[in-house]
């Protein structure tokens, strides 16, 4: 292990910002002083190259879960363990990234969500049965000695599998200070988690189906997993295969969310399950298409945002409390808006578009409200929608969501 590795790993931790672990100190506070943070990293540097390092507790913080399904639990590491983690996570990954499958696209250098959703509907048009994965509380349960064995078949340094070892079992300090101990899991907000997580799921799940159902294709994001099959007899197999080899290797499918579902779009077909499901914040279902030369419209099985996505994203907008920051300048409120929402059109404007629209002129409403509230001589209703199209044409990049809608939801 060379110095210039954890130097780099300051680095990448300082860039990805975060919140203090168990003993309080922050990025800021960890690199405030030159001589003290570059004599931290040497300590860091000096401890694992000898093996005498250990972790400290990690800090449990509970969050909600997308879609208001529950809470998930994110275990937050000190600075120093973040640093020794993206040390290891950096050598497994020049090893493993070579070996993962080319339909794995979480947390991987150059893949992102969006391309795994566009492969996603490609494959939706041409295999028309679809079996959408749900592994229950996966980082909750992964099998520590299972992992363990993947890492060591890596052939990698001892050293890796040494801090590995002593990372899962690091105990974990909740809200009331009480430590707990840990036998099972990965604790999600550690910088190796990811790389182990798809280590993991690469022989448990990706390598196997390549195996054991050559013919059929997937998509996986970490855990959010969907396998495209040609009909409904091969959905069943390979679901009833599937729940077989999550036990084998001590996982297990959500009985409620895992479910077969028909993608395509003739309704002679004798299905009553679903006929759509959400990937990655997008809900995958047939949507009207072009025209026909007959006169017919036609229709398409595609993504679009998510119904469980708007509602968060309206929920955000609504805690800016637009309405009553009167004491602010435009500058500020565009400051405020612009970053924020110029991820969700970046991300959830890649794939039918439109459905975010109603969304957009609810926040146009909101900077209605906003301006009536602050300028008298605006209450007039006229007097504004006529300055309101005027500004909307004279700077059409002030806002960003201005380039898409300009008009204001009732």
């Amino acid at each position: 292990m060379s110095r210039e590795e954890v130097w780099a790993a300051w680095l990448a931790v300082a860039r990805n910002g975060g919140a203090a672990g168990a003993d309080g100190v922050g990025i800021d506070d960890f690199g405030r002083d030159a001589k003290t943070l570059q004599g931290g990293l040497y300590k860091i540097w000096n401890r694992m190259a000898s093996g005498s390092y250990f972790p400290k507790p990690v800090r449990s913080v509970s969050i909600p879960k997308p879609a208001g399904s529950g809470r998930r639990v994110l275990g937050i590491p000190v600075v120093a363990d973040r640093i020794a983690q993206t040390v290891v996570a950096k050598r497994v990954e020049e090893v493993v990234e070579p070996l993962f499958h080319s339909d794995s696209y979480g947390f991987r250098p150059g893949r992102s969500a969006k391309e795994a959703v566009k492969v996603c509907r490609d494959r939706c048009w041409s295999r028309s049965w679809v079996v959408d994965v749900d592994i229950a509380s996966f980082f909750d349960e992964v099998d520590w000695n299972l992992l363990v064995k993947a890492v060591e078949a890596l052939g990698l340094p001892s050293w890796v599998v040494l801090y590995v070892r002593r990372w899962l079992a690091c105990e974990v300090i909740d809200a009331d200070g009480d430590v707990a101990p840990r036998e099972r899991g990965l604790a999600q907000g550690g910088p190796v988690s990811p790389v182990l997580a798809n280590l993991f799921l690469h022989w448990a799940l990706d390598s196997w189906l390549e195996r054991a159902h050559p013919m059929v294709m997937f998509e996986r994001y970490a855990d959010d997993v969907v396998i495209h099959c040609v009909s409904q007899r091969q959905a069943e197999k390979v679901l009833a295969s599937l729940e077989v080899r999550m036990t084998e290797v001590g996982l297990r499918l959500h009985p409620e969310k895992t479910r077969i579902v028909y993608c395509g779009n003739d309704r002679d077909v004798r299905w009553s399950g679903p006929r759509s499901f959400t990937f990655l914040g997008f809900d995958f279902r047939c949507r009207p298409g072009g025209w026909r030369r007959d006169g017919e419209r036609m229709t398409t099985f595609s993504p679009a945002v998510s119904r469980a996505a708007r509602k968060r994203m309206s929920q955000v907008m609504r805690s800016w409390r637009i309405g009553r920051r009167t004491d602010r300048g435009f500058d500020e409120i565009a400051r405020l808006v612009n970053p924020i929402v110029r991820g969700w059109m970046n991300y959830y404007g890649s794939f039918g578009r439109s459905e975010l629209y109603p969304l957009l002129g609810q926040l146009n409403a909101m900077l209605a409200k906003w301006v009536r509230k602050k300028y008298r001589r605006f209450r007039s209703w006229k007097r504004f929608i006529r300055r309101w199209c005027q500004v909307v044409e004279e700077y059409p990049a002030y806002f960003e969501h201005w380039r898409w809608v300009t008009r204001m939801a009732r």
